[in-house]
């Protein structure tokens, strides 16, 4: 078997797609390869075209569609175009000659058979049987609406007449899909071979029963719609997904078309040379002339068959289908339903490709563009199958609109955003929880109780590109710069510069200048904890050290540099309880008076690091955020701790306690606690937590360690 992508669509099929693409304006096929394929079959079962397989038996040739673009697409404009255009001379012919030649024969030897049995003269049989025929009604080469008890009327008129089939072609589905349910669960039935079980229904003198006819009808259905539609959020969505589970994923092609038409490029001349391709209209008229002598009578009843070549590869489709869909998880039921039957539909319209082409047998050429029809049709049943969700929606244009939003905005602008409360709150919590781990931030305020929603899209920091500023002035000339975090030591440790985590309008350091935005957080520890204690517990991270002016080995006093996982912009307010957070978080005190917005930094020629890690993640301390809410409940729920213990105990789990005791222990020692202090807080630590480490570890194995390291601090000091 060929390579998919290698594949070519049927010759004939793409020349018609390539005239409607020039008519409409639009550059994209899709929609217009699965209209044209359809039209095919339609002609084809109109014919009574079957396929004589090897494996199968006899199927008739037929297309279920489902065909999805937004509005002005040229939905309208294409549709009329093949209608009027390219099959009109087969309708006529058909419809006018070709059907009533056929139902005659077919109603003459039915009421022959009839007279038999009904023991009858042949010319009264004739008359009921003709009678009969009447009753049913016209035939219709296709219709946008029916209940099942008149689909079953016109699927009559067709066994009779052993011609024709029924075709079923809805527009705007999803406005129509609720008042089409007893339809559609007719036309579930129909497709395989036409078949549908009859209804038990009392006979009275209005409402007789027609006499059964065993038979098949070939089936054709097309459905259209706006791919906005589908995702309404509404009884619509749910239904249609439900008959897709039910049936209709296996049964149908499917066209999914994104883009809108955009004639913006091309001139007002282009534009009317591509309407009125004199080409394209000889083309079309030569196409109508040449499908309208397949309506011929001797065309009628014509079975495609298939070489042993062409059925071993048809079977080795098969085997693909089936292997992809046995890849796929248990969840995906209506996905492997659609691949595993992707070859079935293949060879039907292979066998609508043979009956254009003239041809009474099914080539390689005609089931391999099939194939391409088929698999391009999985694509698009993919992305429906695998549609953006309402939520996700909402949160993309929280992250989008730009300004605060209220309820009563959502409603308005929103057409999915319907419903109860309870479900607009619960869409609005699954927004939030999508926005969790796709770098959106959702914030909510209240004013006099209502409800106040922002949200903002935010830039992966990129480790090369961190904002800073610097100036040798206190407050102007401050230069808006972006730096590799390796090379910020060449301001922070440049004598007589002063440095920023923000920029400034025209240089001038306030708080009314700050641009939203920084990506870097700077802290200042003067006191409680050293140097060393402070890499051990931060060691996780990616950090810069570096002293600052009144750093002694006595008395540390140092500054530590974290970049951020993401771009944050927010207001002075919003600033200042970002770094609130930051420092509830942290393990160890530091000076709490450097959450300004415009906070400045003095440059210091001191001695610096960088150590490795992972970058700080900026959505946990963003305020009025789902992540900032946890993270401050677990600081409340271990306020009894001090930010060390806090440190350790979210950090602790079982299989790695010992291990995070001892880096607990070392810290201490590096504060310059005595043995004494280490075992009190080791043991103090250990009692707050719900699943202890046994005292004996704690004051045999880690003490001992802890012992050995306080010796090696103090021997280290008596040296120096």
């Amino acid at each position: 078997m060929r390579d998919i992508k290698d594949l070519e669509h049927h010759k004939l099929s793409e020349k018609i797609v390539s005239v409607i693409q020039g008519k409409t304006l639009n550059p994209d096929p899709a929609f217009f390869r699965i209209l044209v394929a359809y039209y095919f079959c339609k002609m084809a079962s109109m014919m009574r075209v079957d396929i004589k397989t090897h494996d199968r038996g006899t199927i008739p040739v037929s297309m279920y569609a489902i065909n999805l673009a937004p509005s002005g697409n040229g939905k309208g404009l294409s549709t009329n175009i093949i209608e009027e255009h390219v099959i009109n001379q087969f309708k006529d012919r058909f419809t006018n000659e070709t059907f009533k030649k056929i139902s005659e024969k077919n109603i003459a030897k039915l009421a022959c058979k009839r007279a038999v049995i009904d023991n009858i003269t042949d010319e009264e049989s004739l008359d009921k049987v003709n009678s009969e025929f009447s009753s049913t009604g016209e035939l219709y080469f296709s219709f946008d609406s029916g209940t099942a008890p008149a689909i079953k009327q016109l699927r009559h008129r067709l066994l009779m007449a052993k011609a024709g089939s029924l075709n079923m072609e809805i527009d705007e589905i999803f406005s129509n899909l609720l008042g089409s349910t007893e339809a559609l669960n007719s036309f579930l039935e129909l497709y395989d071979v036409g078949k549908i079980k009859r209804k038990l229904t009392k006979n009275t003198a209005d409402q007789k029963h027609l006499v059964e006819i065993d038979g098949n009808t070939p089936t054709n259905m097309m459905l259209y719609g706006t791919a906005s539609q589908m995702q309404n959020g509404g009884k619509e969505e749910t239904e249609f997904y439900a008959f897709l589970l039910i049936g209709y994923a296996r049964r149908c092609f499917f066209g999914y078309t994104t883009s809108s038409i955009d004639c913006t490029q091309m001139s007002p001349d282009e534009i009317y040379d591509m309407m009125t391709d004199s080409t394209s209209s000889s083309f079309i008229t030569d196409i109508s002339n040449q499908l309208g002598r397949l309506a011929n009578e001797v065309n009628f009843g014509t079975t495609l068959t298939m070489s042993k070549k062409v059925s071993l590869l048809s079977i080795e489709y098969m085997q693909r289908c089936h292997k992809i869909a046995h890849q796929m998880k248990d969840h995906q039921e209506i996905e492997k339903a659609e691949v595993s039957h992707r070859y079935f539909k293949a060879m039907k319209v292979s066998g609508a490709y043979a009956f254009v082409d003239g041809s009474h047998e099914i080539t390689e050429e005609h089931l391999y563009s099939a194939i391409k029809l088929a698999e391009e049709s999985g694509e698009a049943f993919a992305q429906i199958v695998n549609r953006e969700r309402n939520y996700v929606k909402l949160a993309k244009y929280l992250a989008n609109v730009g300004h605060e939003v209220t309820q009563a905005d959502l409603v308005e602008d929103l057409q999915f955003y319907t419903g109860s409360a309870a479900a607009k709150s619960e869409m609005m919590n699954l927004a939030v929880a999508y926005g969790y781990k796709n770098n959106i931030i959702i914030k909510k305020t209240y004013d006099q109780n209502i409800e106040f929603i922002t949200g903002e899209s935010m830039d992966v920091t990129d480790i090369d590109k961190v904002r800073i500023s610097y100036s040798t002035d206190i407050a102007y000339k401050y230069i808006a710069d972006v730096a590799k975090f390796t090379d910020l030591h060449q301001v922070v440790c440049l004598k007589g510069y002063h440095y920023t985590a923000h920029n400034f309008i025209d240089g001038h350091r306030t708080k009314e200048n700050a641009v939203q935005g920084f990506n870097l957080v700077v802290l200042d520890i003067d006191t409680g904890t050293s140097l060393k204690a402070a890499k051990e517990l931060l060691s996780d991270y990616k950090c810069m050290f570096a002293t600052t002016k009144r750093h002694s080995d006595i008395n540390n006093r140092f500054r530590i540099i974290l970049p951020l996982t993401h771009m944050v912009k927010l207001n002075s307010e919003q600033y200042s309880k970002f770094m609130e957070n930051v420092f509830a978080w942290l393990p160890f005190t530091v000076d709490d008076q450097t959450k300004d917005i415009s906070r400045k930094w003095q440059s210091h020629p001191g001695t610096y690091e960088y150590t490795e890690g992972k970058l700080l993640d900026a959505t946990l301390f963003i305020p009025q955020t789902r992540k900032e809410e946890e993270q401050t409940k677990q600081v409340l729920d271990n306020d009894a701790m001090t930010n060390m213990e806090r440190w350790f105990f979210l950090n602790t789990a079982n299989g790695n306690r010992s291990n995070k005791f001892i880096r607990y222990a070392f810290c201490l020692v590096d504060n310059g606690c005595t043995a004494e202090a280490v075992r009190s807080a080791l043991l103090s630590f250990n009692n707050k937590l719900k699943e202890r480490l046994p005292e004996d570890e704690i004051n045999t194995t880690i003490m001992v360690s802890t012992i050995k390291a306080i010796a090696k601090r103090d021997s280290t000091k008596q040296v120096a």
